[in-house]
């Protein structure tokens, strides 16, 4: 097809799916849609027709509703924010896959493992938010491509190899996000420093002579007290597909580029349900708020050294959302071994496993062998 593609409004997905699974249909040629990284539309891969979303244009600064934890924890949940999803659990590393379009058969995006199933029904909290993918395939591809080159006693090869036009796989990865005021008493003890003067006994030309020497000392005082501080928006991954460390890595994210949910920016992408149920993620997440809170304490206690001897955080009004952000995800074997990466898909940031090159590493300690003998026997 030639000339400018057609530009559309994009309508709800038909057939209407009780299920809640989408089909968005080209008004062109009746293919499937997919959405356009970066863009707000949905682009038909067969005829190159585009429709605009209607959500997505025009609209002001986006307000996502927060939902009362307490509400949701005690099972509360009305039915408007429940969704029923068709999901595969992948044997290899557990990651939970929502199949799309009446699909029976996935690979999993995070390992490439092929994964069989019958068709059954989760119910589970719906999204409230999602993140749009900013970069595309390609763009990612490079981000990897170029982290790979950076890595000292990686393989040549592993490069080369994920550059060659590899398959990446665009996920949305679920997570939580919680919102709280807290207030937390606290008792202490704050240390001031302080230095004595004290004579130390050294021996020199066989008499013992004495020094002066400034010893540091800590003066501990007791101390209570009482700080504030409201959280929001701390993130929590709401699966275990990805190790903590590559989750850390991919930080940060920019939440005020939420949008409202809708299946639209789903379109030709897999979505990951979450494994990590809401109240393990308000365990973590105010494990996290306690951390800083404890930063908190030692700031206000002050000094130049801080002991905390107990605290008794308070939290109140705490609410969380379910939101989705996007990854592309990329699982090579290469020289009979497996190797998994992610790509931040809003920012490009990169990580995975770290390949490491035998041949390099020989190559790096005999010519560190080679120096050193060269500079022993200059030295001689």
């Amino acid at each position: 097809m030639t000339g400018i593609p057609k530009v559309g409004r994009s309508k709800s997905p038909v057939p209407a799916d009780p299920r809640g699974e989408s089909h968005y249909h080209c008004e062109s040629c009746g293919a499937d849609l997919r959405f356009a990284p970066g863009q707000t539309r949905l682009v038909c891969d067969h005829c190159g027709h585009v429709q605009d979303i209607p959500a997505a244009t025009g609209r002001g600064e986006v307000h996502l509703r927060e939902i009362p934890l307490e509400q949701a924890l005690g099972r509360e949940m009305p039915a408007q924010e429940m969704e029923e999803h068709r999901t595969v659990s992948c044997p290899n590393c557990g990651a939970t896959i929502e199949l799309q379009n009446g699909e029976h058969a996935t690979e999993c995006p995070f390992c490439a493992t092929p994964v069989v199933t019958d068709t059954g029904t989760t119910r589970l909290i719906k999204p409230q938010g999602v993140l749009p993918f900013q970069i595309n395939e390609d763009q990612a591809r490079a981000a990897l491509s170029k982290w790979l080159g950076s890595l000292w006693f990686a393989p040549n090869g592993l490069s080369q190899y994920a550059r060659k036009g590899r398959k990446m796989a665009g996920v949305y990865a679920p997570f939580w996000t919680f919102d709280a005021d807290t207030r937390t008493r606290y008792t202490g003890q704050r240390g001031d420093a302080y230095f004595e003067t004290r004579q130390v006994a050294v021996r020199e030309n066989g008499r013992t002579v004495y020094h002066s020497q400034e010893v540091r000392r800590i003066r501990w005082t007791p101390v209570a007290g009482q700080v504030s501080r409201s959280f929001d928006d701390v993130l929590i991954y709401a699966a275990r597909s990805l190790p903590p460390g590559y989750v850390q890595a991919l930080q940060p994210w920019d939440l005020g580029a939420l949008e409202p949910y809708r299946r639209d920016y789903l379109a030709g992408f897999s979505a990951e349900g979450y494994t990590v149920e809401l109240h393990e993620g308000h365990h973590a997440a105010q494990a996290e708020m306690i951390r800083v809170i404890q930063s908190d304490i030692r700031r206000d206690i002050g000094g130049d050294e801080q002991r905390i001897g107990s605290m008794d955080p308070l939290f109140s009004a705490e609410t969380f959302k379910h939101v989705l952000l996007p990854v592309w995800t990329a699982a090579y074997k290469f020289r009979g071994r497996s190797y998994r990466f992610v790509v931040n898909a809003q920012t490009g940031r990169v990580q995975g496993d770290r390949p490491w090159s035998p041949w390099k590493i020989a190559f790096a300690v005999i010519a560190a062998l080679i120096v050193v003998g060269a500079i022993a026997y200059l030295k001689r």
